[in-house]
């Protein structure tokens, strides 16, 4: 059975206090299901914390992810983080999000390097990827050489504008990227909410969703867990 993902992607939202709520309301109704993974991406200053918090809820298919990572090794880099030094924390690392390369004017090489340190590092890059520049942003991973790989489809026109691409545009996104790297899980991103997710959790040529605002809050991301997991296939 393919595993299907469930990316929460905090942004720059919540301290330490504020995320432990946080996971102890989810832990109450929290279900896992087979084949289901769900990765949850806090800011940097939650990582440690919440990496010795979950050990004690001990909850299954739950894993941490870095919102982004330095292209650079440890070393004099000031402010930056090398992926060795969050390997004992997380599992995945979120490189090339939108807003990385729209407000840090991040480049394909700043995300080839990233790439780069994310392998070395053995840890799953979640690669960020949009339209229009899916395919161009797909031509600077061939030389990565990673385990695994998430490929995160999200249209910058939905992001800006808070309204979904149709399914039928998200599956297309999806089918385009496959073909480029067809071994690779995608999932779709952009303006999800519970109450529009029913007509992506379906589809066959994604492999999960990455979910934005709707993470923050507790109720709706466990609305569009359970939605997820309603779609799963039953052995």
């Amino acid at each position: 059975m393919m595993t299907k993902y469930l990316i929460g992607n905090w942004k720059c939202n919540k301290g330490i206090a504020d995320a432990r709520r946080w996971f102890a309301a989810f832990a109450n109704q929290y279900r896992p299901v087979e084949g289901l993974q769900v990765i949850i991406a806090p800011s940097f200053i939650c990582l440690h914390d919440l990496s010795e918090y979950l050990k004690t809820l001990n909850l299954a298919n739950l894993s941490l992810a870095a919102q982004d990572i330095s292209p650079f090794p440890k070393g004099s880099y000031t402010g930056a983080v090398a992926a060795d030094m969050v390997r004992e924390l997380v599992q995945y690392v979120i490189i090339g999000h939108s807003e990385r390369r729209r407000y840090f004017h991040e480049t394909e090489q700043d995300i080839a390097g990233k790439m780069t340190e994310v392998a070395d590092a053995g840890l799953i890059p979640i690669v960020c990827l949009d339209q229009p520049y899916a395919k161009s942003q797909l031509l600077a991973l061939n030389d990565t050489d990673s385990r695994e790989m998430i490929l995160a489809y999200g249209p910058v026109e939905a992001m800006t504008t808070r309204i979904a691409e149709s399914p039928a545009q998200a599956a297309e996104g999806a089918r385009a990227i496959a073909s480029v790297h067809p071994l690779r899980p995608v999932v779709y991103g952009g303006s999800l909410e519970p109450h529009n997710v029913k007509d992506y959790v379906s589809l066959p040529d994604l492999a999960g969703l990455f979910v934005g605002q709707a993470s923050l809050d507790v109720s709706s991301f466990l609305a569009i867990y359970q939605q997820l997991a309603a779609a799963m296939p039953r052995k």
